[in-house]
């Protein structure tokens, strides 16, 4: 081992797909890598061994200011990545087992409820009518009810009637952020199989070794090597805590079912049902839907999960192949280390439910970029600062990942009855839960900055599962003229920002064939 500079003037990313390649745009961006005068060398190693699986994933509202930020054209990403527009989540079945509850968890509302809360005011007047809390508040359901777009093919790239995120194909998107990153923005490929890494006196990392026999050196390093976390894993041995105590969903199966008819309609939202272990994701992209179902082994076997998954596609599913996904559930102890830092799946995982995966590598990559040291003595601060942040981000994630099944009032299979048990509830999501029985949600329960769900999501989860506050006095709540002027005003609003807004498959047509405005 031997000493190694202070000055970072490389960084080498292991392993590519959607953590990799986007890691590497956003910070090849924000310092210029594409300038050949810039001393700061990014590196991405990919394997040419492990193949792409282009399953559907969803993002956020902030992979629009991702893609804008890093250069990307919208039509460009629109048409090489098979993606849609995503609007939300619609939940179904996940109230009770009647196989008729649904609600929404959406995008947009008409007003925001950190300037006027509309919620109690429902409470004490829509709720009792039967109207939902998204249609009271948002004119989006009504137009993912319907299969309408976000937006006109007038609008400009990335601008939006309504706020909006995508499907996309996860193997396609990652061959197009390449692409991207390496043609505009200075990034390096080497095609190589990662089998260890050195390390200095100093226990920092040098360089990775690869199988082909040669080693490549870096001042800095991220892993992106997926469940097997090369490099701050198996390398620099910082543990990884497992919470199947607490999610205990470890596996999915999943299909790719083409449309039998190229005209059929897009889905606009990701569609969220719960089965009697697990729940199926249905994501619509442009000429196939991906679906999907998360279950717990403990109380499934996969040969039982792929029938169910059979039984939800119908017919369609008739020789199409299945594939089973081990999921790792957990998180690291840190997520940067020394000189490394762990994005995607190498720094921790839950299941895909409301889509936090993509965005977690978007924030980690951007707060990354904003915090990046100079050099090795003052690397330390940047990463307690960054493991700070992210140990409360991943923290309410899980909370509200796991708030789905505790607000659930399903109890016909031992799966749902486990998932409510008080010993698998974090603390922190217990606090909250029996505060709102006393009272609405506020937005000064969500004060941190870095909180990953807004104030609207939990509103839109917590009453779209019927739960809201045991005695609510009206006389606290005074402006109820006010308020149910608003009401009006979200009705009226559904109706002009609807009227006009095409088809959802019309719109990724337009789009394929003519493209958004440039901005």
């Amino acid at each position: 081992m031997k000493k190694s500079s202070d000055k970072i003037n490389s960084i080498v990313i292991v392993g590519g797909g959607s953590a990799g390649w986007i890691t590497a745009c956003i910070l090849a961006k924000k310092f210029d890598c594409s300038d050949q005068a810039n001393r700061l060398q990014i590196t991405v190693v990919e394997s040419p061994d492990i193949p792409i699986v282009g399953v559907g994933e969803g993002t956020w509202p902030t992979m629009r200011r991702t893609l804008e930020a890093i250069g990307v054209s919208e039509n460009d990403f629109i048409r090489n990545c098979q993606a849609t527009f995503k609007q939300g989540t619609q939940f179904f079945d996940w109230k009770n087992n009647s196989q008729n509850s649904r609600y929404f968890n959406l995008f947009s509302s008409i007003f925001d409820p950190s300037d006027f809360n509309l919620a109690p005011y429902w409470m004490m007047s829509g709720a009792k009518e039967g109207l939902s809390y998204a249609d009271a508040v948002s004119a989006q359901g009504y137009a993912c009810e319907n299969f309408l777009a976000p937006k006109r093919i007038t609008s400009k790239a990335f601008e939006a009637h309504q706020s909006y995120a995508y499907h996309l194909d996860a193997g396609r998107f990652s061959e197009f952020l390449k692409d991207h990153a390496i043609k505009n923005l200075g990034v390096n490929l080497t095609l190589a199989n990662v089998v260890d890494a050195q390390t200095c006196e100093e226990g920092y990392l040098t360089a990775v070794v690869t199988r082909e026999g040669s080693n490549i050196s870096g001042d800095f390093f991220i892993d992106c090597t997926g469940f097997k976390s090369l490099l701050i894993g198996e390398k620099l041995g910082v543990n990884f805590n497992e919470l199947g105590d607490i999610l205990p969903n470890d596996r999915a199966v999943t299909m790719q079912v083409p449309y039998q008819d190229p005209n059929q309609e897009i889905a606009c939202v990701t569609k969220s049902t719960a089965r009697e272990a697990g729940w199926i994701w249905d994501i619509g992209l442009q000429t196939r839907r991906g679906v999907g179902y998360v279950y717990s082994s403990s109380f499934l076997t996969d040969d039982q999960a792929e029938q169910t998954l059979r039984s939800y596609v119908g017919l369609e599913a008739d020789n199409l192949s299945a594939r089973v996904i081990p999921m790792k559930v957990g998180r690291r102890e840190k997520f940067w280390h020394k000189n490394c830092l762990a994005i995607g799946l190498s720094a921790a995982f839950i299941e895909p439910l409301e889509a936090s995966a993509i965005f977690l590598i978007e924030a980690a990559a951007n707060m990354v970029s904003d915090i990046f040291p100079a050099s090795r003595s003052a690397m330390s601060l940047s990463a307690d600062m960054f493991n700070q942040s992210f140990d409360f981000r991943w923290t309410r994630t899980i909370d509200f990942i796991k708030m789905h099944y505790v607000l659930s009032q399903r109890s016909d299979t031992d799966y749902w009855l486990a998932a409510r048990e008080l010993s698998g509830i974090p603390d922190s999501l217990q606090a909250k839960l029996d505060l709102w029985e006393q009272r609405p949600i506020s937005k000064y329960d969500f004060s941190d900055i870095n909180e990953p769900f807004p104030f609207e999501s939990y509103q839109y989860v917590l009453y779209g599962m019927g739960r809201v506050p045991k005695d609510l006095p009206a006389t606290m709540y005074t402006k109820a003229n006010m308020a149910n002027e608003r009401f009006q005003q979200v009705k009226r609003a559904r109706e002009l920002i609807c009227d006009g807004l095409p088809k959802h498959r019309e719109l990724i047509n337009q789009v394929c064939q003519f493209g958004f405005q440039s901005i």
